[in-house]
């Protein structure tokens, strides 16, 4: 099959490799469109490996068709149009997937641009609401409003009555996120958002890590969540550990990628949670996939690097249909 892997000099290159057989418990999915992440250019520059047994073909979350199941795999049929979260293997043409991992393709919603979907909502559901329990009149916070993560997070957030505040770097990024449902957007660049929410906010989704602890403390409320999910602004930050005591406030790290298959806490639960709670918000039309591309499978460079310019709002994704 034709995959995209990482040369020598970190290069993303197209070329043909072994096509995976499922193992037990696992489905073969040839992929009509994968999703691209920031963590799939943190694998790329070696700080962000895949879990012990994972492919290193980048590639976090797919759509497509099951061709072929697995030893074991029950209540799948070979021809479901799927889209899936998966630890890796997306950017290729086809990829193998655990059963429970799998998610239907929301009605309403294209089978290409499902891919946009599954690592976004995994996200987001099991933070802001399995573990950080938004509420709906809560003010929640999300850094970095313009990404996949954040246009999500907004449309999640309200359809569950919250309201919204975000960080942007753009007014073109700002302008987006009022249009999915933000009250209050913040410009970064020009405005403090602990100045402006100090206090006030119960929930926050925080991607920057050690450069932001010391003001997303300042900004919770009594009783807020602080969940981060990222580290692009570094590892280590300063925390004022007595607000922290006298609001009552937690701190939470958390991650998708490196959960056990199945069990609590599980990634088969969180994809349980998202297909009985948020695929219905998708399909009554409170939530949709924000996409900022679709490129060839062999323009994954141009895309990575599309995702990173200030010019991209939502998802991109890799179309990886066979000529």
């Amino acid at each position: 099959m034709k995959s995209i892997v990482v040369d020598s000099e970190k290069n993303l290159v197209l070329d043909e490799v072994p096509t995976p057989e499922p193992a037990p418990g696992e489905v073969l999915v040839e992929v009509a469109a994968a999703g691209i992440n920031r963590a799939d250019l943190m694998q790329r520059q070696g700080l962000y490996p895949p879990p012990p047994g994972i492919t290193d073909i980048i590639g976090m979350e797919i759509s497509g068709t099951v061709v072929a199941l697995g030893p074991g795999v029950e209540g799948v049929a070979v021809g479901a149009e799927v889209c899936a979260l998966i630890a890796g293997g997306g950017y290729a043409q086809f990829a193998v997937v655990p059963a429970g991992q799998l998610l239907p393709v929301p009605a309403g919603i294209s089978l290409i641009d499902s891919a946009a979907l599954p690592e976004v909502a995994s996200t987001v559901w099991s933070t802001i609401v399995m573990d950080a329990g938004l509420k709906s009149g809560e003010l929640f916070l999300v850094h970095g409003g313009g990404s996949g993560i954040g246009t999500h997070a907004i449309q999640v957030a309200k359809a569950l009555g919250a309201r919204v505040a975000v960080t942007v770097g753009s007014e073109a990024k700002a302008e987006r996120c009022r249009e999915l449902g933000a009250d209050i957007v913040i410009n970064y660049r020009e405005q403090d958002f602990a100045a402006e929410l100090a206090g006030q906010v119960d929930v926050i989704l925080d991607i920057m890590g050690g450069s932001y602890l010391a003001r997303n403390i300042d900004a919770l409320g009594v009783g807020g969540r602080l969940v981060v999910i990222g580290m692009q602004g570094g590892f280590t930050g300063e925390a004022n550990v007595g607000a922290l005591i006298g609001k009552r406030a937690r701190i939470i790290g958390l991650n998708v990628r490196n959960r056990p298959l199945t069990g609590p806490g599980s990634k088969a639960e969180i994809v349980a949670a998202v297909a009985a709670n948020e695929w219905p918000l998708v399909e009554q039309g409170l939530i949709r996939p924000v996409i900022s591309a679709k490129l060839a499978l062999a323009d994954a460079e141009q895309g990575q690097t599309l995702l990173e310019s200030k010019d991209s709002v939502g998802k991109v994704l890799l179309l990886t249909a066979q000529d």
